[in-house]
């Protein structure tokens, strides 16, 4: 496992930067290098180039654990080929914190949501993990199936908005929104429970389910999920165009008038 140093600037817009001494190298998404300094090569590969699944057959089935993950196939190396220490950085796809988990220190695995993963030491392994139970699955929001992280190195995971951590005590209960989990501790238990109540459910604004963390173990938590974002974006959006509507301007009837739309 790489052993790298690494610093994370900003505040709600963060990025993260990541020192390399020579030879030393880390593995991101592909498309979320920020910047990298001369003598940093960048190479990309299929799977995630993790020795667990080093070979053909092995790298093969990487890949298709990243495609059923909703992840590309694809992952970039960027790699310390220069002298003396070289850094790369790697920015957030959307405002929040940005979180450095030693997985050596929860016991070497953490699973987290798919799109929270930004970068890691090379030599951690990306799989996946399928939650124990069907209900979990199939009203958990964002699916069943969750990225895993193994090794001994540095994650990087990205939470949207406000970061929240948390441990649990054994038996100890957290009902959270769905879209709201980041990553968790294998030992954490997840399942889906509907909401209490037909009204609640109805006409309460957060759904019919909400996921139930039980303990023991680490939670990472976040304030404003990506899909919160983009439907809040979408809903407040004006609607242009021929027969559309202009919200939030009183020329926008005039407007549509003199393009010649009425």
């Amino acid at each position: 496992m790489h052993e790298i140093d690494y610093k994370i600037y900003g505040d709600d817009m963060q990025f993260v930067e990541v020192e390399l001494d020579p030879l030393e190298a880390v593995v991101a998404e592909a498309g979320g290098m920020m910047f990298m300094e001369d003598g940093i090569e960048m190479e990309t590969i299929f799977g995630d180039g993790s020795q667990k699944n080093s070979g053909f057959l092995g790298t093969l089935l990487g890949a298709g654990k990243r495609l059923i993950t909703g992840e590309s196939l694809f992952m970039t190396v960027f790699q310390n080929r220069g002298a003396g220490k070289k850094k790369v950085a790697f920015g957030a796809p959307y405002p929040g914190k940005i979180i450095a988990v030693h997985l050596s220190e929860i016991g070497g695995e953490l699973l987290a949501q798919k799109d929270s993963f930004l970068c890691a030491a090379k030599g951690v392994t990306l799989g996946i993990a399928f939650t124990k139970r069907f209900g979990a699955g199939l009203f958990g929001g964002e699916g069943f199936i969750l990225q895993k992280l193994e090794g001994d190195g540095l994650a990087f995971v990205h939470a949207g908005g406000t970061l929240y951590q948390r441990d649990l005590a054994p038996g100890e209960r957290l009902r959270v929104d769905t879209g709201c989990i980041v990553a968790f501790q294998p030992s954490v238990e997840y399942d889906i429970q509907m909401v209490g109540g037909i009204k609640s459910a109805l006409f309460g604004g957060e759904g019919l389910f909400f996921a139930t963390l039980r303990g023991p173990g680490r939670v990472w938590l976040q304030s404003l999920p990506l899909s919160r974002l983009a439907g809040r974006i979408v809903a407040s959006a004006p609607q242009t165009g021929r027969g559309g509507r202009e919200e939030g301007s009183v020329l926008g009837g005039l407007g549509r008038m003199l393009d010649g739309d009425n």
